[in-house]
């Protein structure tokens, strides 16, 4: 590629599971900004951000499993370490061998396992409304989607209508575009699917237990938190720094979960000089 803005999507299989991955930046540097996405998105809602990063470095931002255009079988692996093994996966065959990590919501948990499991590969994070969650309860619907069968009866019952309006009661900052959009990640069955398998599977503890291996690296860390966000609570913020001491912490107030899409200009403030600082100036005529 000769344009370091312009994105491609690839197709990759990791094991047996077709996932579409953004790429973009300077093509075949082995150091990129990895952006990994949670419940219920896709790698392209990460494109307020990727645009702007692909300026001056490499860029990956992958469809998870069972979300956006990855396969969502039934007889794939939906359990945290599973999600870290695919997204391994995805960074092998790319060539990346160190990655700046941007995550939210539980692509926070996804990537900070990789993290633990590579600390030779990982360079620094940026956690957005994400992290190492702390004495974590579970969210109202996360409750809900733990328990068999009303699980399932509250995914049969999570029409468009149903899912746009959750969506606004909860983020009534978040743009009608954007709220439609998620709601339409959220559709698909095989997504409903992978959602009640990926919240059954995880313990809340073994996402805490990442604290200390992580801690040991003193990683670069910046923390932007939507302060009004209904499913992490904002106190999670400052408990970031357990794991990461020396992170950074910028609260939004008001502003909820998926903070870069409602306030993509004030996030990008804080995420892009941060990056540029952590990647510095790659050599674009690669």
């Amino acid at each position: 590629m000769t344009d370091a803005t312009m994105l491609e999507q690839r197709q990759l299989v990791v094991g047996d599971v077709r996932s579409p991955v953004l790429v973009g930046g300077p093509d075949g540097a082995d150091e990129a900004v990895v952006f990994v996405h949670g419940n219920p998105d896709a790698g392209s809602d990460w494109m307020p951000l990727l645009t702007q990063v692909a300026t001056f470095a490499r860029v990956v931002a992958p469809d998870m499993p069972g979300f956006g255009g990855a396969e969502r079988r039934a007889d794939q692996d939906y359990t945290v370490h599973g999600y870290a093994a695919h997204l391994e996966g995805v960074l092998d065959q790319l060539g990346v061998r160190r990655a700046h990590l941007v995550a939210h919501d539980f692509g926070g948990p996804w990537a900070l396992t990789w993290a633990a499991d590579h600390p030779e590969r990982v360079a620094s994070v940026t956690l957005i409304n994400t992290g190492v969650l702390t004495n974590y309860r579970w969210h109202r619907l996360a409750r809900l989607w733990r328990l068999p069968i009303v699980g399932e009866l509250v995914q049969l019952a999570a029409t468009r209508r149903v899912l746009r309006a959750v969506l606004a009661h909860d983020n009534p900052g978040l743009p009608t575009p954007w709220l439609a959009r998620i709601a339409e990640h959220a559709l698909p069955w095989g997504t409903k699917r992978a959602v009640l398998r990926l919240y059954r599977s995880t313990d809340t503890a073994t996402i805490e237990a990442l604290s200390a291996p992580l801690r040991e690296l003193d990683l670069p860390a910046l923390v932007v938190w939507g302060a009004a966000d209904v499913y992490i609570p904002a106190e999670q913020a400052r408990l970031q720094l357990k794991t990461f001491p020396h992170a950074r912490i910028e609260m939004l107030p008001g502003v909820g979960h998926w903070a870069w899409l409602e306030q993509p200009e004030k996030v990008a403030q804080f995420v892009v000089p941060f990056l540029r600082e952590q990647v510095g100036e790659l050599d674009t005529t690669r």
